[in-house]
């Protein structure tokens, strides 16, 4: 099969498209012929090594040559165990941790794929695994956040940043969305009731205090957060520089405990549950997977790039056939 490699932490120009042996599920994995593989930050932050915690799966060489880890595809073999699921099911999960979607076959645990409904699109279902459920377990579990808030996304017109806005509003909040200026239009279209151009505006001095902000793309001091935090407000990172990850572990339990307001990590948890509820909301049109745009699967390389510098307005995702039903192909290819 061909898939996409690299074996040094670099730019995207470090992938080189080779054929490699398809491989075979274990007893308890499902084989799936990748239709769809949307891109992530954690993508992007494994391709280059950077910030220096995504070179946890290899310190000085890449841990897993094969990178890609929201998947949506068609079962082609069931090993022994396997219950669930048979060949010709249509599947999306992930696979972070093993990775793999950068190919055109690759092996997933059961307890890591969710059927797709009727009405889902491949593309659609490729975008909602890692940035969805983060979204929805942020705001949801961690956040705990009710109807009535006010809620910041910092990152708002990324992946994540317009899954956490639109859910935010599905559970009641107001919502402020911070990004650049070219994401401000998106977040508007999603929901927000307010949107800030970080480049031009300092959101944490002066203005509205909020119950909650989700951190998507720390990049300052959480202290100049706490600033703007209500009393028994909630600041949650989910993505940022090393810095700032440094921080967050080892001031935000300080301040918590010190204070009534609540600052520290988070991430997402694989959880099918999630992943089945937000495919089901997307269905229902509560939720709208927001697509920037596909790639064919040789321009892999290219999509990176998109992703790394910033551009990409929600979801960047590698399509095996054209699907224009989902969302836009680029005019160069």
């Amino acid at each position: 099969m061909k898939a996409f490699t690299y074996h040094k932490y670099g730019s995207p120009e470090e992938l080189t498209l080779v054929e490699v042996p398809q491989p075979r599920p274990k007893a308890d994995e499902l084989l799936i012929r990748i239709q769809a593989t949307s891109l992530n930050a954690s993508d992007w932050e494994i391709l280059t090594g950077n910030p220096f915690y995504a070179r946890i799966f290899g310190l000085f060489t890449p841990g897993h040559p094969i990178l890609g880890s929201d998947i949506a595809g068609v079962v082609e073999a069931v090993g022994d165990t396997v219950t669930g699921f048979k060949v010709g099911d249509r599947v999306f999960g992930d696979s972070f941790g093993h990775f793999g979607g950068f190919a055109e076959y690759v092996c997933m645990r059961r307890t890591e794929v969710t059927p797709i409904p009727a009405g889902l699109s491949f593309a659609e279902a490729s975008a909602l695994p890692q940035a969805g459920v983060a979204a929805l377990q942020a705001l949801g579990n961690a956040g705990k956040l009710r109807a009535g808030q006010h809620v910041m996304i910092n990152g708002g017109g990324g992946s994540v940043g317009c899954f956490a806005i639109q859910i935010a509003k599905r559970l009641g909040a107001e919502v402020t969305g911070v990004d650049h200026g070219g994401k401000l239009a998106v977040m508007r279209r999603i929901g927000a009731d307010h949107v800030i151009d970080y480049e031009t505006q300092d959101f944490v001095v002066g203005g509205p205090k909020f119950d909650l902000i989700v951190d998507v793309m720390a990049h300052r001091s959480i202290l100049s957060y706490w600033r703007v935090l209500r009393p028994g407000g909630v600041y949650l990172m989910l993505g940022g520089t090393m810095g700032c990850l440094l921080q967050s572990l080892l001031l935000g339990p300080l301040i918590s405990l010190l204070s009534s307001k609540k600052m520290g990590l988070t991430g997402h948890r694989q959880n099918q549950q999630d992943m089945a509820e937000l495919a089901r909301q997307s269905v229902a049109g509560e939720l709208h997977p927001v697509i920037d745009r596909c790639y064919p699967f040789d321009q892999i390389p290219q999509a990176l790039l998109r992703l790394g510098t910033a551009k990409a307005m929600g979801k960047v995702v590698i399509m095996q056939e054209k699907d224009h039903a989902s969302c836009e192909w680029p005019d160069d290819s």
